[in-house]
């Protein structure tokens, strides 16, 4: 009797069986029992190349700087809160280099700029409604107050009325992207119901990668602390969180409302959490 011939699966989409080698054969096949890991997820990137993209509260201008000369992105406004020689004292030499590349490269600086009146700087408005991503890495106030309590509360303030200025400079679909350290005390913020209460949408949020933003260093509000070494904010857990404004629609993720711009849409990684929930 004949042994009936396997079937080949032709191009077939069925992901194949992991082989393991079971405890009774491992001595015939003289290997130990393998299962083969899964793949590691990508990290995820909220922006793309061609993205109007408008950033918040730089410190020395490294992420600038990284996003347009690693990732390509050519419409970028950076901005900060200290004046242009205030900054350069603060981060010496680093943010003058930074800035340098950066209007090398075209890109635009704005100086002593408000968080917290994005609404109402007439660089900004002048350009009107029309930023694809608006992003803030890592806002904080600094110094305050050495109270929790007071800090929470003071950084809530910051956050409430930084949604609530940038959400008349985004355009239709754009999203606004906040990264905070994971842990306390930040998040006792509750960023998810101040961006609610402020009349944004939570997409999702997703592990902030380190590694996909080469030259990027976490710039501390006082400035460069002498003698090196030390904290390396860059180093600490944080997570990234994407907003919409209500009502927006559109799919959970970098393309919500934005119908796929910009070719592939980038893939959901094991570190993301979906939408509104909690």
């Amino acid at each position: 009797m004949t042994k009936p011939r396997k079937r080949k699966l032709a191009n077939s989409k069925i992901p194949a069986k992991q082989h393991t080698v079971k405890a009774g054969q491992a001595g015939k096949t003289g290997h130990a029992s393998k299962t083969i890991p899964p793949p590691k997820p990508k990290p995820t990137i909220p922006f793309h190349a061609e993205d109007r993209i408008l950033l918040i509260g730089e410190g020395d201008f490294s992420f600038a700087k990284c996003i347009v000369e690693h990732h390509g992105c050519y419409q970028v406004t950076a901005t900060c809160y200290d004046s242009q020689e205030g900054l350069y004292e603060k981060y010496e030499p680093q943010a003058e280099q930074h800035t340098k590349y950066l209007e090398e490269a075209g890109q635009t600086m704005l100086y002593s700029i408000n968080a917290s009146a994005l609404d109402r700087t007439k660089q900004l408005l002048t350009v009107g409604p029309q930023w694809d991503v608006i992003i803030f890495n890592f806002p904080h106030v600094g110094g305050k107050s050495k109270d929790v309590n007071r800090q929470v509360r003071f950084n809530q303030e910051l956050l409430v009325s930084f949604f609530k200025a940038a959400i008349p400079l985004l355009a239709e679909h754009g999203t606004i992207v906040v990264t905070l350290f994971e842990g306390e005390p930040y998040d006792l913020w509750n960023i998810r119901d101040l961006a609610r209460h402020s009349g944004l949408e939570v997409q999702r949020s997703f592990k902030f990668a380190t590694e996909v933003y080469p030259g990027y260093s976490h710039a501390r509000t006082l400035g460069n602390i002498d003698g090196g070494g030390g904290w390396k904010g860059e180093d600490r857990q944080a997570r990234s969180f994407i907003f919409q404004k209500k009502g927006a629609g559109g799919e959970k993720g970098v393309d919500a409302g934005r119908g796929g711009k910009g070719g592939k849409k980038r893939k959901r990684g094991g570190d993301d959490e979906s939408s509104d929930d909690g």
